[in-house]
Parts: C-alpha cells; sequence; structure tokens
C-alpha cells in the first residue's frame, strides 16, 4: 500500500515538475476569459442560449458512450456549423462585448493623455440635473443620453443635430410636450448638446419589468449596446431613472443624480478624491 501511495506521489510530483510557466499563463488566461464570458452572458438572454449549447454537448457526448447511432449522427451535423450559429445567435452580445473591450483601453489612454474640464463637467451635469427635476416635477417625459467612449454616430444621425451649450432652460424646451423633438432622445456629448429627436434601440430583454414604457427599454437598450449613460423621466409617475450596461436604477432626485453622474463622468482623480475627502469627514 505504501508503495502505490508513493509511486502515485512520485507520478504527480514528475508532472508537476514538467509543467512550464507558459502553461501555468496559459491556463490563468483561459479561466480569466471563461470567467468574465461567463459573468457578461449570465444576467442577458444568452445566458439561455448558452445552456442550451452546453445541454447539446451533455448529450452529444452521452450518444457517443452508448452508442446512440441517430442521435450522433444528428449532432454531428449541427456541430459542424456550430461557429456560424453561434455568431449569429450571439451576435448582439459579441457585438457588446467588443465594444467593451475595445473601449477600456481607448478610455485608459484618454485619462492619460488628455481629461474632460472639471469645472465644464460640473456645470453640464448641474444643468442636466436640474432640467430632469423640474420635468420630473412636472411629469414630463425626457431621455438624454451621456456618450462616452463607445461613438453613437449612427444614433445621432437619427436625431437634429444642434450642436449647443447644455442648458437646462434648452433640455426643458427640446421635451417639452409639444415640442416636435420631445418624444426622442437628446444625445450629449464633449459637453455639449449634440443631436436631439433620436431612436434609440429598444431593448429585447424580457425580464424588464412589464409596467416601463417604450421610453425606459430604449433607454435600457441604448445602455446595452454602448456604454453610455442613459437618464430616462417618465411621463406617467414623473420618476427619474439612470440606465447603464443594461441596468436601471430608479428614484433619483436633483442631488443623487447629479452625485452618481460626477462619479461616471468627472475623469479627473484629484477631484474624486477631494470629494471623498469632505463626504467622510461628514
Amino acid at each position: 500500500m505504501l508503495t502505490w501511495i508513493l509511486g502515485n506521489v512520485s507520478i504527480v510530483w514528475q508532472q508537476l515538475c514538467d509543467i512550464r510557466l507558459t502553461d501555468i499563463i496559459d491556463i490563468g488566461f483561459m479561466s480569466i476569459m471563461l470567467f468574465f464570458a461567463y459573468k457578461f452572458i449570465r444576467e442577458r438572454r444568452a445566458g439561455k442560449l448558452a445552456l442550451g449549447i452546453v445541454l447539446l454537448f451533455l448529450l452529444m457526448i452521452i450518444s457517443n458512450a452508448l452508442d446512440m447511432y441517430v442521435t450522433r449522427f444528428f449532432l454531428q451535423n449541427i456541430f459542424q456549423m456550430g461557429i456560424i450559429v453561434v455568431i449569429i445567435l450571439f451576435q448582439p452580445e459579441i457585438r457588446s462585448a467588443l465594444e467593451k473591450i475595445g473601449g477600456e483601453p481607448i478610455k485608459s489612454i484618454k485619462g492619460i493623455g488628455e481629461q474632460k474640464d472639471t469645472t465644464e463637467s460640473l456645470s453640464v451635469i448641474k444643468e442636466v440635473c436640474d432640467a430632469m427635476g423640474d420635468l420630473a416635477e412636472e411629469k414630463t417625459g425626457a431621455l438624454v443620453v451621456f456618450e462616452r467612449t463607445t461613438r453613437l454616430g449612427d444614433i445621432v444621425k437619427t436625431g437634429t443635430v444642434l450642436n449647443a451649450d447644455v442648458s437646462s432652460f434648452l433640455l426643458k424646451n427640446i421635451f417639452f410636450n409639444k415640442a416636435p423633438m420631445h418624444d426622442g432622445a437628446t444625445i450629449i456629448s464633449n459637453n455639449r448638446i449634440h443631436s436631439a429627436g433620436c431612436f434609440l434601440p429598444l431593448s429585447l430583454n424580457e425580464d424588464i419589468i412589464k409596467d416601463l414604457g417604450t421610453r425606459h427599454r430604449a433607454g435600457i437598450g441604448m445602455s446595452e449596446n454602448s456604454d453610455a449613460v442613459v437618464i430616462i423621466v417618465s411621463e406617467e409617475t414623473g420618476t427619474i431613472s439612470l440606465a447603464m450596461d443594461g441596468k436601471l436604477k430608479r428614484g433619483f432626485t436633483r442631488d443623487t443624480l447629479a452625485a452618481e453622474l460626477e462619479s461616471l463622468l468627472i475623469t479627473d482623480n484629484l477631484y474624486k478624491k477631494i470629494k471623498n475627502l469632505k463626504n467622510d469627514k461628514k
């Protein structure tokens, strides 16, 4: 018995000694990729599709083990077209993932080379929050999109280009109930109102609360397809919501909305540290 244990320990030790550093890096890299892939599709419709693929794969293994010729033949033909099918089924998720992967390095490079003027950004946030607060009190619907690293040129083309300074007065006029562009979204890019009356892609997520209307679905859809920050004011309840990464947060006030936007849009790390110190003292 002792000889058998020592023999197995020797074999395991020999195998461990044969492992190269590149093998460890390779396994670690693949593990990280699989973890983020799982995290990305877990709360999306693609999660159900991925589960279906895994079940087919398990059925393929069982059919091979039990010599189920008909089932194996059928599944083999399905898996031969597997890559094309996966690309077609996961097209929205693949596009969103690639945009996010490409956006992070760009964001980091911009953070090193240049930062938006903090004073200007704070002024824009204040004007937007003032407008959203007034519109919420009046129960006037609104939809505002803050462009970040993902460019929204295709969305801008669906509306009217304004290229105007951000002011609460202008925003309230855009979303005035009888204004021609009040039903669309307003795009804010580089601290300016780039375009208004834009059409956003609707979310296809079936898990969205049923009482949310088209405006909310459009805001969530925009956040699913880009890294934009989207503000929605409900026409029915006057509730202020914020959509990002396909998730919706509701029940904001002027002050809490301003704080949330500052944390998401201000790139000045020194400003954030000073503000955090002030908050800690309070």
